[in-house]
């Protein structure tokens, strides 16, 4: 397998002038080029990484029976699916069509397994499937996102992106596509953060069930989607380069939520935005710097703050930054300096332990450890956070 850096940000082979640190020596060697794991309900770690050079089998492409590559072929993608089992302490490479970044298990009972990254489709694994038959081509599939701008309620003919809007069919839409994928527990929709990159910034819904697609524009002050996540109400939760925590909710829409206008900016009233803390630019009003990178949600109190409690990174902040109550929390990290975390998660070890049973769980290091604190040969490290009720607490 070749050196797989990632899709043109993360390195090069060859470095373009010396490092005041490393000088010209190569410090990436990656293969895999993982970006993001998660765990199932066996214990398995699944991961999005790089499995073989940009391409995909041919079942994905044109001229193939399979039925999702004759409604849209795909050519080429860059990341696909690693999962490892502990217990046998092997890697298993799933081969996908679509191309992965992030990832979340769904709700359902086959355990489906929903991947963002896919670029111009939505794709998804049914691990059921792969577990009982060991086939990629099997298991998985992908749709393009599809807004029934004809409202007849399912994927007709559409125009393609650029395309004049036509009364009598569906619009397929595209940009940088999809970044945070959240599956909803709710409905059973999948949610995404959309053009996080490139086009008009928003979040996603994709049904399943019909294949098509909704999108959500975010109107003013909001700006710039990144990372998210989706309460146990079905309610997203988005870090904003505007300096806001921005909340979607589905529920408020007015306007009819397909036909001829539902093409992303018919429903700004479903938007909130929350400022982050800190200090802000001057000359454009009260705002705030901060420019968080991701947010999860804790549905389940496993932080000790309360259910369903959006905790965003504070990149700005050395920490986090949780809405709690309609105010926000600031958690801050004192060591090392500069702390910056890509994401987070926690985890309840003991229900009946008290704060001390559940807690916070985040990775600290970007690419570049050794330009924060500790300096040359610091290494990422994993961060537990635990929040005492009040400070006196044992």
């Amino acid at each position: 397998m070749p050196e797989a850096f990632g899709p043109g940000h993360a390195a090069i082979q060859k470095p373009m002038a010396p490092s005041a640190y490393w000088g010209m020596e190569q410090i990436w060697d990656t293969k895999f080029d993982n970006h993001n794991d998660m765990f199932d309900s066996q214990g398995r770690l699944w991961l999005t990484g790089t499995n073989h050079a940009p391409g995909t089998p041919a079942f994905c492409r044109k001229g193939s029976d399979n039925p999702y590559a004759q409604a849209f072929p795909i050519d080429n993608n860059e990341r696909q699916l690693a999962m490892f089992d502990p217990k046998t302490q092997k890697f298993t490479f799933i081969d996908t069509c679509y191309g992965t970044h992030h990832l979340q298990f769904g709700f359902d009972k086959d355990n489906t397994l929903w991947t963002s990254g896919g670029g111009p489709v939505a794709g998804w694994l049914d691990t059921k499937v792969f577990d009982e038959t060991g086939s990629a081509e099997k298991a998985q599939g992908w749709a393009p996102y599809v807004l029934d701008t004809n409202g007849d309620g399912k994927v007709s003919d559409y125009t393609e992106p650029g395309q004049p809007q036509d009364p009598n069919k569906d619009m397929r839409i595209a940009g940088s596509g999809s970044y945070a994928v959240m599956p909803n527990p709710v409905d059973g929709s999948v949610w995404y953060t959309w053009n996080v990159f490139a086009g008009r910034g928003g979040v996603l819904r994709f049904d399943p069930k019909t294949k098509l697609s909704e999108v959500y524009y975010i109107p003013m002050p909001g700006f710039g989607p990144r990372g998210g996540d989706i309460d146990s109400k079905g309610v997203v939760w988005v870090s904003l380069g505007s300096g806001h925590l921005g909340s979607f909710d589905r529920s408020k829409c007015k306007a009819p939520l397909n036909g001829p206008k539902a093409t992303g900016d018919h429903c700004p009233e479903g938007w909130t935005f929350y400022k982050y803390p800190g200090p802000g630019f001057a000359g454009i009003g009260d705002n705030s710097a901060e420019a968080s990178y991701y947010t999860w949600v804790d549905q389940h109190n496993a932080v000790g703050l309360g259910n369903d409690v959006p905790i965003s990174t504070a990149n700005e902040g050395d920490g986090f930054d949780a809405l709690v109550k309609g105010k926000m929390v600031s958690l801050r990290i004192p060591y090392p300096m500069g702390f910056y975390a890509k994401g987070l998660d926690a985890r309840i070890d003991d229900p009946n332990g008290g704060w001390k049973g559940r807690g916070l769980w985040s990775s600290e290091g970007d690419r570049t450890p050794w330009l924060k604190e500790g300096g040359k040969g610091s290494t990422p490290m994993a961060v537990h956070i635990q929040v005492r009720p009040d400070p006196l607490a044992h």
